[in-house]
């Protein structure tokens, strides 16, 4: 039996955060660290390291961190809309296996075969996308500064790598601030109230009421 919190007024009735809600968000801020940590760490060493062949070994582990961290933060995310929540989660399956795709494919090592191929981003950047998409509710819903950046910079420098009009010197700074902000955002996601996430429960109930009921 679960042990409730605090009751709260939400916009369709009251309910109550149990300790399952909280270890969800928990699970999703860890998640969303994970892959922050391991994107920005391989944003450093590309960007300190460029012509390092031994660090393409090390993009490819830390890209494994990053695409199962994002994973299970849009498995556990809160998100009131039930469709945009499946897209994203869509999204990622498509970016997952577009990447295994790009692996398996490409004789180059991972990292190497998706700057040298642009063209694989049609399938990976869905992974990307998903993350945006995790930004934007973010935005949405607590008006981060740091997401604010985020939403459009990812689009930007993938679509602009896809079609290679950006100059080096911009992909490399844009990269950097999507490493930096990306950081800023999971650390701030840590020192966040967890019931802030969990969201209206109410309002999860009455749409789930909604659908189940017949036409």
């Amino acid at each position: 039996m679960e042990i409730t919190s605090e009751v709260y007024q939400g916009q369709f009735g009251e309910f109550s955060i149990t300790k399952s809600d909280r270890i969800s968000v928990i699970i999703y801020r860890s998640a969303l660290a994970i892959a922050a940590l391991c994107f920005s760490v391989g944003a450093l060493l590309v960007l300190l390291q460029p012509n390092n062949p031994e660090i393409v070994n090390w993009l490819t582990w830390l890209y494994i961190g990053f695409s199962v961290g994002l994973g299970v933060a849009l498995w556990t995310i809160h998100i009131y809309m039930e469709l945009l929540h499946r897209v994203l989660q869509s999204f990622w399956v498509v970016g997952a296996i577009a990447a295994v795709g790009v692996a398996l494919y490409f004789p180059e090592p991972f990292a190497i075969a998706i700057y040298d191929h642009p063209i694989a981003l049609f399938g990976v950047g869905f992974s990307f996308a998903a993350l945006t998409g995790i930004f934007f509710k973010e935005t949405f819903c607590f008006n981060r500064f740091e997401t604010k950046f985020l939403v459009p910079l990812l689009p930007v420098l993938i679509l602009g790598h896809l079609v290679n009009i950006l100059p080096i010197a911009i992909e490399r700074g844009l990269l950097g601030a999507w490493a930096v902000l990306f950081l800023i955002f999971a650390f701030r996601k840590a020192t966040q109230e967890i019931p802030s996430d969990i969201g209206d429960k109410s309002v999860f109930a009455y749409l789930k009421s909604q659908k189940q009921q017949p036409v």
